[in-house]
């Protein structure tokens, strides 16, 4: 009885040190698919990390959804193995109309795409200009859907190119009777008392659009103090 004991805890130990080497063994993806969210071929600012793709590789039994987060310029970065994916947008999780159908990505080593999106608003012909303790912010917003209403536009100050709605050290709202859709609109923003030490201040423009959780910002843009 004590030698079956003994060869069961071998047969055992020699099933782990198998699986172990194959766990070591196993190759790491190498191929790396990269892109952009644009609208009429620029890409979107938006909060980084906040809008999230999917990816899904069909033609096996078990499989699970890969995640690609945006970065704050509209930009994406992955990953993986070669192979034939669809890539799907989640429903209201980002500034634009909901797309159903999915796209057929192919990688094989590197691949770029655009992602084309219909946002409701977007945010063009942004310029910050520092004039002593405040900031002279022009921006455009133009209404490219009328689907849904403007619920507020703001000027997002901080620290680094990751200014947004949630990391920021200074929000200023704009008047929303200062808004006209196609018109430039200049605002003079007053600069957060955090700020006013530093070398230089991050700046950007976003616009909420109403029923939708994430915000269309203008790209980040350093100004020197």
């Amino acid at each position: 009885m004590k030698l079956k004991s003994i060869n069961t805890y071998l047969i055992l130990l020699i099933g782990l040190v198998a699986a172990s080497c194959e766990f070591d063994n196993f190759e790491e993806p190498k191929s790396t698919l990269s892109g952009r969210i644009v609208y009429n071929d620029e890409p979107l600012g938006l909060r980084s990390n906040g809008v999230q793709l999917e990816l899904w590789q069909r033609g096996y039994d078990l499989f699970q959804k890969i995640p690609v987060y945006v970065a704050q310029d509209g930009t994406f970065s992955a990953v993986i193995f070669d192979g034939d994916y669809q890539m799907t947008l989640i429903r209201g999780n980002g500034p634009w109309m909901d797309r159903t159908d999915s796209i057929p990505v192919q990688v094989r080593g590197s691949q770029m795409i655009d992602v084309e999106v219909q946002p409701y608003f977007v945010i063009n012909n942004t310029s910050f200009d520092v004039n002593g303790n405040s900031i002279s912010v022009t921006f455009t917003l133009e209404n490219t859907n009328s689907g849904r209403n403007l619920e507020y536009a703001s000027i997002y100050m901080g620290r680094t190119m990751l200014t947004d709605a949630v990391r920021n050290d200074g929000v200023f709202r704009v008047p929303m009777d200062q808004i006209v859709y196609g018109t430039p609109i200049t605002v003079n923003v007053p600069i957060p008392g955090g700020l006013a030490s530093r070398s230089d201040i991050f700046v950007r423009v976003g616009a909420k659009t109403a029923g939708v959780a994430e915000l269309v910002y203008s790209q980040a843009q350093s100004k020197p103090l």
